[in-house]
This record gives structure tokens, C-alpha cells and sequence, in this order.
């Protein structure tokens, strides 16, 4: 029997390959009449004000983008631009190819499974067309919740959920928004994900100080929880760089 009753998992860069904003981004901006460079600057700088739902609907949430970004597009445009970000987003969006067969042994051996992301209005609308949907048994996002990581609120609402306590759930995440040490001090154990493309991934307030237990893919998650009685701790760190931009302060997302 695994020592673990539930894994959970971050989605972007973890259940997903690595994250960069990529050219459909140019037609949001257009649309809002503003210059691509200064609406990634204020999507950067404004991450966990929108991550942390605050600001209403997508639409109210990007009306607000437009004030820092000093442009005034009309509603029409806004909501076209709503449209064109979620499909932009979507588009970043590359599940690892592990993802899917991972999710599925963990469950076969009886083990409940989850996401818990830090991400804007996009992910929870366009996750249940995917294909590891129907293999979650939870979906905590931040915009719904109304805090971000690594604040104990989102690890607790995962744990509730379930039923379960947090020392009965393995927290996989690449490490961006300080995920890592915010699970293991909601009393959850820890793995990084420390693929190597995550070199190059788009992570913000990276756990730089971290210095636990990796894995080098996802699917070693499952070797990880059949062992008895070891768990995560008893695994080396993994030596690999702090990814690109994990001294940006923001949070974890392509969005």
C-alpha cells in the first residue's frame, strides 16, 4: 500500500511542459490598442492582484490591465480581448506527455489525485476539456479561492475536499510561487519537479531556498509512492539551476 492517500499536483510546468508566452499574445494587445511589451509588463507586475480574484470577471479583471497599461479600448473590444487572451493562454498550454499515464497509475493504486494552481480566470474555464480532467478528484485555483500560493488557504481547501489530513498528501510542483515551502508548512510533503526544460520555463518568486527532495520527471511520482515504508524525504535534491525569471516578483502562470 502507498504511504500517501493523495497527490497533488501544480499544473503549470508541472502536469504541463515548460510555459512562455508565445505570439497569439500580440493579438490581445492589439485588440486593446496597447503595445504588446507594456501589457506583458503590466500582466507580470500585476499577477497576484489578478491570480487572487479580486478584481471580478475576466472582463472587469482586464478592463483593470487596461488602466495600469493607460489605454481605454471600448466594451466590444474588451470582450474580444477576453476571448483572445483565453485563447492565447490555451495555446501555451502543452500537457507533458507523462501527465495523462501518471495521473492514471496513481489512481489505479488507489490514490486520489488533484490540482492546486495559481492561475487567472483561464485555467478553470478551459481544464475540463482536457485530457486529465476526469482524472482529478480536485481542482483548487487561486482566482477562486482568493489567495495564492504559498498561502495555507489553498493547500487546506484541498485537503477539506478530499477529507483527508495534510500529512496524508504528497505536494508535487516545480517551485514557483514559493509552492513548496508554502505545502510543506501546511504540513503536506514536498517533491520538486526539476524536468529539464523547466530551464527555460516562465516561474516568478521561485523556492530559490529550497533545497529538498526532486524528481527529474513526473512520472517518478509513482515509483515514489509505491515505496514502502520510504517517502519523499529520503531522496537527494536535485542539483539543477533556479529557473529563468524566479527573481521576477509575481506568481507561477502563463497568463
Amino acid at each position: 500500500m502507498p504511504t500517501y492517500q493523495a497527490v497533488l499536483f501544480d499544473f503549470f510546468g508541472t502536469l504541463t511542459c515548460s510555459v512562455q508566452r508565445g505570439a497569439a499574445h500580440r493579438s490581445t494587445a492589439e485588440l486593446l490598442g496597447c503595445a504588446p511589451h507594456t501589457l506583458v509588463d503590466v500582466l507580470d507586475r500585476t499577477y497576484y492582484e489578478r491570480a487572487c480574484g479580486r478584481l471580478g470577471d475576466a472582463e472587469a479583471t482586464l478592463r483593470w490591465v487596461c488602466q495600469q497599461a493607460g489605454v481605454h479600448p471600448s466594451e466590444d473590444a474588451i470582450r474580444s480581448a477576453v476571448a483572445s487572451h483565453h485563447r492565447a493562454v490555451r495555446a501555451d498550454t502543452r500537457l507533458r506527455d507523462e501527465a495523462v499515464p501518471t495521473l492514471t497509475a496513481l489512481r489505479g493504486l488507489g490514490l486520489r489525485t488533484g490540482v492546486i494552481s495559481d492561475c487567472t480566470h483561464e485555467l478553470p474555464a478551459f481544464l475540463p476539456q482536457l485530457p486529465i480532467a476526469p482524472l482529478l478528484d480536485v481542482r483548487v485555483f487561486s482566482v477562486q479561492v482568493g489567495r495564492c500560493k504559498p498561502d495555507p488557504a489553498l493547500y487546506q481547501a484541498a485537503c477539506r475536499r478530499l477529507d483527508l489530513a495534510p500529512a496524508d498528501c504528497l505536494y508535487v510542483g516545480d517551485g514557483g510561487s514559493q509552492e513548496l515551502t508554502g505545502a510543506e508548512r501546511a504540513g503536506m510533503t514536498a517533491v520538486r519537479l526539476a524536468a529539464p526544460d523547466l530551464a527555460g520555463h516562465m516561474v516568478f518568486n521561485a523556492d530559490a531556498a529550497w533545497s529538498g527532495p526532486a524528481l527529474r520527471s513526473l512520472d517518478e511520482v509513482v515509483h515514489l509512492v509505491e515505496r514502502v515504508p520510504e517517502r519523499a524525504d529520503v531522496l537527494p535534491p536535485a542539483d539543477v539551476p533556479v529557473p529563468a525569471g524566479a527573481g521576477v516578483p509575481a506568481g507561477c502562470s502563463p497568463v
